[in-house]
């Protein structure tokens, strides 16, 4: 005789249920295996300490996710009630955050740690990168005054060799108070332009350095091997690159350029002219308060560039947090999502088991309210009832002289009274209705 869809489905559940328990233990053992590596890495300790520790925090977690979806899987699609059903959701989704707490987040650490690690260092070279760089063009704009620098002392100087050559400012040759001024101006911008040429050299060996740190921090995150050793090493790396950048800030003879600025309107000392003659004497003055005037705009125009030069945001230190893979892959969880994909799953692949046994026993329990009672109870029900039937005909019951007086006292009860659901078929096919609605209650 051909199997029913009601049969079938029995079947397919008790054959599944083997398959069930030993796809339930591989999943467990698998999370356990991932959260025993996540584990390690962030606990310290020594190896034997950390060895044993994982262990046990791994077996805990494998057991307890075996223990919770076996329950799950054996209870929750049993119950009927919506109430039942509701509660044993909360259940599961109490069981499930738990399980996402102590075990899905070192899963994807153990899977994506290394490459959340290396990302951190990525991101954390290119910062150091783009300080570095900052620093050295808040170095380099002092670098931008040398022009105008420059040519403030060759005009000075060429003014000087004209006045003394032909004397086109005075009138007269020789070297007088109007030489020795304008040398005096060409020297100090001579000065100036001494101390920048002086720095480039020193900037441009920190800043060698500073690049020298950089790609030695860029091979260490290709660098293949342990992601530690690699990470402790970075760190190093980056210690010295702070201190190379400190440097390479301090270099900076903005504060000094602006100093002498002033020096040059505030500090101009003329000479007393020395002319021989009133009228020479007159016009070697009205020289000097030209070249005061020139130097005063001089001034006035260096003091502008290094203000501004000194209001350029300064490179603040960076300060280096090495991540462990377990932070790391938090941190940069977005940047991970099929690895967080892959550690969620391996937990809550057994809640869609679960749910697949739910519908199967839901399906079954409705196919059976459809059949005839005879077709579901068993042979063995069947026949426990004729010996009760026989065993009461035999002492002398009448069975339906009392299903009679049971259905009188029923409806002389009415309609109102509530009956007390029990476990007891009745054989009598007009008391069945009444059965099946306390079963279902």
């Amino acid at each position: 005789m051909a199997l029913g869809p009601t049969q079938r489905l029995k079947d397919g559940v008790a054959a599944v249920e083997t398959m069930t328990r030993f796809a339930l233990a591989v999943l467990a053992l698998a999370s356990g295996v991932y959260t025993y590596l996540g584990v390690r890495s962030i606990l310290d300790g020594s190896p034997t300490g950390v060895f044993f520790a994982a262990i046990i925090y791994s077996v805990s977690v494998s057991v307890g996710i075996y223990a919770f979806w076996s329950y799950m899987a054996r209870f929750y699609p049993h119950i009927t009630s919506r109430t039942g059903k509701t509660a044993m959701l909360f259940v599961m989704a109490a069981g499930a955050a738990m399980i996402l707490a102590m075990s899905s987040w070192l899963n994807a650490a153990a899977l994506a740690g290394s490459a959340a690690v290396e990302q951190h260092l990525s991101e954390t070279v290119e910062g150091y990168a783009g300080d570095l760089d900052r620093a050295h063009q808040n170095v380099l704009a002092v670098q931008g005054l040398l022009p105008d620098i420059q040519r403030a002392s060759e005009r000075f100087t060429q003014l000087a060799a004209v006045e003394r050559q032909s004397g086109s400012l005075t009138g007269t040759t020789g070297s007088g108070s109007v030489v020795q001024l304008l040398t005096q101006m060409s020297g100090q911008m001579k000065s100036l332009e001494a101390n920048i040429n002086g720095s480039r050299e020193q900037v441009a060996e920190l800043f060698e350095q500073g690049q020298k740190r950089l790609e030695t921090m860029r091979s260490l995150i290709s660098a293949p091997g342990l992601i530690a050793p690699r990470a402790d090493q970075f760190s190093t790396e980056a210690v010295a690159l702070t201190g190379v950048i400190s440097s390479l800030a301090q270099t900076s003879i903005a504060p000094s350029i602006r100093r002498a600025a002033d020096d040059l309107s505030l500090g101009f000392i003329a000479p007393v002219a020395d002319g021989s003659d009133a009228n020479l004497v007159n016009r070697q003055d009205q020289v000097m308060a030209t070249v005061r005037a020139s130097v005063a705009a001089q001034s006035k125009a260096l003091a502008k560039a290094a203000d501004e030069i000194l209001s350029r945001a300064p490179v603040t230190e960076r300060r280096f947090v090495p991540l462990s893979s377990a932070e790391a892959v938090l941190h940069y969880a977005e940047d991970f999502i099929p690895a967080w994909a892959g550690a969620i799953s391996i937990d809550l692949l057994p809640g869609v088991m679960v749910f697949i046994l739910a519908v199967a026993h839901a399906s079954i329990r409705q196919q059976e309210e459809k059949l005839p009672y005879a077709e579901r109870i068993t042979a063995a029900e069947l026949m426990r009832a004729l010996e009760i039937q026989r065993a009461l005909s035999a002492n002398g019951v009448d069975l339906e002289a009392a299903v009679a007086r049971a259905e009188e006292e029923s409806k002389a009860e009415g309609e109102g009274t509530t009956e007390e659901p029990n476990n007891i078929t009745n054989l009598d096919p007009r008391s069945r209705g009444r059965d099946r609605l306390h079963d279902d209650r």
